[in-house]
């Protein structure tokens, strides 16, 4: 359990009267506003500046709408949304790992599983289950529909990187192989996606903006 002094429903408590089940639930509500803070290095494209975690969730809600239909098995598009909006809160605690730092995925999956018990613990038990749950379901791909949320949380931050002529591509040690490889799920949901994915890494290795492969 949260200390509660750590959570941001305590700096301003809520009146007594509010109790029980709503309580729980808006004190998680009101700690998740900490998503808003976490940056990530991928560079906005309409703002010279990098995004949040809070950006980002809604980015890749908004994408699985978009682009459900290019999905290689149907997929259920609002239990895809919930997936996507639900898999980076536990950066609110972890931390953001960015894709290219091989040292921060060592621990990665330790830190946000201790996370993921630590946020979705604040929710009604029955809540904190199944979000847990679905959670676990967008981590280990188990689904066709965690399978395209997966592919899609891949290609957002591209397709900024590809809008910035770079971005984190300039990462140093990082070619456009190591891209390739790092962007692999996505073929495991989407053919169309996959190979839009390829062009644009191979344009941007053309362009310069990556360093080429071997």
């Amino acid at each position: 359990m949260v200390d509660d002094e750590d959570l941001i429903a305590e700096r301003t408590p809520l009146p007594d009267a509010i109790g029980g089940r709503l309580r729980e639930q808006l004190v998680f509500l009101a700690e998740v506003d900490k998503l808003k803070t976490v940056l990530r290095q991928s560079p906005l494209a309409a703002a010279d500046r990098r995004e949040n975690d809070a950006e980002h969730s809604w980015h890749l809600a908004l994408m699985v709408s978009v682009l459900a239909e290019h999905s290689d098995e149907p997929i259920d598009v609002g239990r895809t949304v919930e997936l996507v909006v639900l898999h980076d809160l536990v950066e609110i605690y972890a931390g953001d790992t960015p894709l290219y730092d091989d040292a921060g995925r060592e621990s990665q999956q330790e830190r946000e599983e201790a996370a993921a018990d630590r946020l979705f613990g604040l929710l009604p038990a029955d809540q904190a289950a199944r979000f847990r749950g679905l959670w676990d379901e967008f981590e280990s791909r188990g689904s066709p529909e965690a399978r395209f949320a997966k592919a899609v949380d891949r290609v957002q931050p591209l397709l900024l990187n590809w809008l910035a002529r770079g971005g984190t591509w300039r990462t140093p040690g990082v070619t456009a192989d190591t891209v390739r490889a790092r962007k692999a799920v996505i073929g495991e949901a989407s053919t169309p996606l996959w190979t839009m994915v390829q062009e644009l890494i191979g344009e941007g290795e053309r362009r310069g903006w990556v360093s080429p492969g071997e």
